[in-house]
């Protein structure tokens, strides 16, 4: 009897550790996959630095910095508690709790904030080069601040907080079935891409670019090897983006789907 106690409390103890491994294990990969996607913004500066003429490149690439700035502290204050702030119950809408942070549980959440950051920061960035050469800057803060603060966050919340309206994993799923968004398809990038949309369409094109008679002046990208390392910055940072999505890899066949997904 001694010996089966014994044996049951060491296949605990062992029960136990490997459950902690496990849970370190996908901490770290999500963390080293949020620190990807957070490098894409390097690559999109890279990218729309290279395609705009040279006496806007610095302008392109502060603007990306402020993406990830401004983006860090909308969503630090409100823009998270939207998204998954559902402590105070269910709200089809949008979060109602964990503004500031206040109350997230730190060996359960903190990880997926800044995983979560890097997805709203790079919704934000997708307009820079939409709206390159013909935005004040104010202005582009301002939209920075606020995609980050609420429209990201609360389409976040419909898809992917298991309460949304559109969510699949809701009590009350839309037409029965819902919606399933693996990797951002329309909540990172739908959303980045009507913002950028509306953008151009409200700031018209840039100055030179038309004549009077409607014919076209050419605005060639001022550095090609700028356009190329973009590019491979961003191609690397997908492999943090798309298989980052399955937010672990200690569980069965969550490496599979990772490698499917990076390909």
């Amino acid at each position: 009897m001694a010996a089966s106690v014994n044996a049951e409390e060491v296949q605990a103890m062992i029960d136990a550790s490997l459950e902690n491994t496990n849970t370190s294990l996908d901490a770290f990969y999500l963390m080293y996959s949020a620190a990807l996607v957070f490098m894409m913004q390097a690559g999109f500066a890279m990218l729309c630095a290279g395609s705009v003429r040279a006496k806007n490149a610095k302008n392109i690439m502060l603007k990306n910095i402020c993406d990830a700035c401004v983006g860090a502290l909308g969503f630090w204050s409100f823009g998270y508690g939207f998204a998954y702030g559902t402590k105070n119950g269910e709200n089809p809408f949008c979060g109602t709790s964990l503004f500031f942070l206040y109350d997230l549980e730190e060996s359960d959440t903190y990880h997926s904030w800044f995983f979560q950051f890097a997805f709203a920061a790079t919704a934000a960035t997708i307009v820079s080069g939409a709206v390159a050469e013909r935005c004040a800057m104010s202005a582009y803060v301002g939209y920075s601040l606020f995609l980050t603060t609420w429209v990201y966050p609360v389409v976040a919340h419909w898809v992917w907080s298991g309460q949304g309206w559109l969510s699949a994993f809701s009590e009350d799923p839309m037409l029965g079935v819902g919606t399933v968004d693996f990797a951002g398809c329309g909540v990172v990038h739908m959303v980045g891409g009507i913002a950028a949309m509306f953008g151009a369409w409200i700031l018209g094109p840039r100055l030179g670019r038309f004549n009077a008679d409607g014919s076209t002046n050419p605005m060639p990208g001022h550095n090609a090897a700028l356009v190329v390392l973009g590019t491979f910055i961003l191609w690397f940072g997908w492999y943090g983006f798309n298989p980052g999505s399955t937010l672990g890899i200690s569980a069965s066949g969550y490496p599979h789907v990772a490698a499917k997904t990076a390909v």
